[in-house]
């Protein structure tokens, strides 16, 4: 299909804007055309020589030897020249600047080729009858024909070449008497004028397919570049990612280190501040000695309980945190931790309700992880609960299969925005910054990393003046209900009788 003119202008130049060359200019689709004009030529360099000879010999009947020899030698030299140019400026592959020079050569060797086709209507016309002038006639419109099939591609060179050659015919008819004249002469024009409309029917259609063609290549272009880039950041993405789990490791490795460094001489605090306040070797004669000893060992265990934290953290971030999974019944988990936070609830008249169904199915989880997850949580909600509030625990059996097992404050809350912030280590609530709440920002990081070792989910909303609900999902495949229950129960059974016998043997 044939674009419009005005869309074919608008996308030839948008074309030769996208099309560089070697010094950095740009070349309209003309520079194509006369390429594919020059290629043209080139393949045809054998068929135009052979229709030369085979004219030259026909009209050796009434032309002298030595007129038809010397056409034939200047056919084949215009021939050669053509040849020649062609080559040349293939080989060249001109710029802008130098194109309309290559232009201005080629349509002066394609108008020397049609004067030299011409000069048979002249020189070998004399003596021929009428009927060898409709030969000669005829091979000129075959040779009209034959030019435009080579150079349709540019119009200049079409005009330049088969407009002269149909110029001497017509001058030669009109100059001879008769109707047979008169009529080569019209044939001659009306051929001429379809094959001019032929032409640029079949400029156009090359220039459309060019223009396509370098559209396509600079789509292509933009698609290799942004392939690369897109490679590129991949890969820097990766560097990035590497040189972060490095640093991570590095950090971890770090902070154990730290830690494991810190509890030696914790350890002797805690135990030397606990003799001077028990007067284990007599009183003091200073009874502010034995309060300092309190503060002191007091803080240490403050100290002691940041260092197993930041080494909990470690392990779990690093995966090496030690998972032994077993049969779990939450309410009797939460019973267990219910006297842990007794002291904290008690110096604040706290009241902690448990809501939990009595056929809540058990869980396959590690014992020592689970119960951590319940004192971070059961200590945050003590932490943040106002004096004489209310600290709900809520158990409930999803129907995905799910356990969620929910811990609700009636404290004041946090802004929606900081949550994702008090997911994150060493980070706190603009709330407990500014009431100067004790604490690290540990203790919901480790819950999320516990409970995502278990495949589950850590779930926390909360609003201003609305309290908090921190929620822990055990997912579908850590859930003993059914047939299943009943099977690990048993194997657990049957291990726990193993390690029994092979205690008392």
């Amino acid at each position: 299909m044939l674009l419009t003119d005005a869309t074919i202008i608008s996308g030839a130049e948008a074309t030769s804007a996208a099309v560089p060359l070697g010094d950095s200019e740009t070349i309209p689709w003309e520079r194509d055309l006369l390429t594919l004009f020059a290629q043209n030529q080139i393949k045809v360099i054998l068929a135009l020589p052979l229709f030369a000879a085979l004219f030259a010999v026909v009209t050796l009947l009434w032309t002298p030897f030595h007129q038809s020899v010397t056409w034939f030698a200047a056919a084949l030299g215009c021939q050669l020249i053509q040849y020649c140019l062609c080559r040349f400026y293939l080989r060249a592959n001109p710029t802008k600047s130098k194109f309309h020079e290559w232009l201005g050569i080629m349509t002066a060797s394609e108008f020397l080729t049609a004067a030299c086709w011409s000069t048979p209507l002249f020189l070998l016309w004399n003596n021929a009858s009428d009927l060898q002038h409709v030969y000669v006639v005829a091979s000129l419109m075959v040779m009209i024909a034959a030019r435009v099939m080579i150079s349709a591609n540019f119009m200049p060179i079409v005009i330049a070449g088969t407009g002269l050659m149909t110029f001497t015919v017509a001058v030669r008819c009109l100059n001879e008497t008769g109707y047979l004249y008169a009529g080569l002469g019209a044939l001659a024009i009306g051929c001429q004028i379809f094959f001019v409309m032929l032409a640029r029917k079949l400029q156009e259609t090359a220039r459309d397919m060019f223009i396509f063609k370098a559209q396509k290549e600079e789509l292509v272009t933009k698609l290799i570049v942004e392939r690369d880039k897109a490679e590129a950041a991949k890969a820097e993405a990766e560097r990035e990612k590497q040189r972060a789990e490095e640093a991570s490791k590095a950090k971890s490795q770090f902070l154990a280190t730290m830690s494991h460094e810190l509890r030696t001489p914790l350890n002797a605090i805690l135990g030397f501040s606990e003799i001077i306040s028990r007067e284990m070797f007599g009183r003091h004669e200073v009874s502010a000695y034995k309060t300092y000893a309190n503060d002191i060992h007091n803080s240490g265990s403050y100290l002691l309980s940041l260092v197993n934290d930041i080494l909990d953290l470690t392990r779990i971030e690093a995966g090496r945190r030690d998972m032994r999974d077993e049969p779990l019944n939450v309410i009797d988990s939460l019973e267990d931790v219910k006297n842990f936070v007794a002291l904290k609830l008690k110096e604040k008249s706290q009241t902690l309700i448990f809501d939990i169904p009595e056929m809540l199915p058990k869980v396959m989880a590690d014992r020592r992880a689970i119960r951590q997850i319940w004192i971070n949580l059961l200590s945050n909600a003590a932490k943040f609960s106002p004096a004489g509030g209310e600290i709900t625990v809520r158990a409930s059996y999803r129907d995905t299969g799910e356990v969620a097992v929910s811990f609700i404050d009636n404290g004041p809350g946090m802004p929606e925005e900081e949550i994702e912030t008090a997911m994150q280590a060493f980070t706190r609530g603009s709330l407990a910054v500014k009431k100067a709440v004790d604490g690290a920002g540990l203790g919901l990081p480790i819950v999320k990393g516990l409970i995502t070792l278990h495949g589950g989910q850590f779930e926390l909303r909360s609003k201003p003046g609305q309290g908090t609900e921190a929620t822990v999902v055990f997912p579908l495949a850590r859930v003993l209900s059914g047939p299943r229950a009943e099977t690990i129960a048993d194997a657990a059974t049957s291990s726990s009788q193993r390690k029994l016998i092979a205690i008392t043997s």
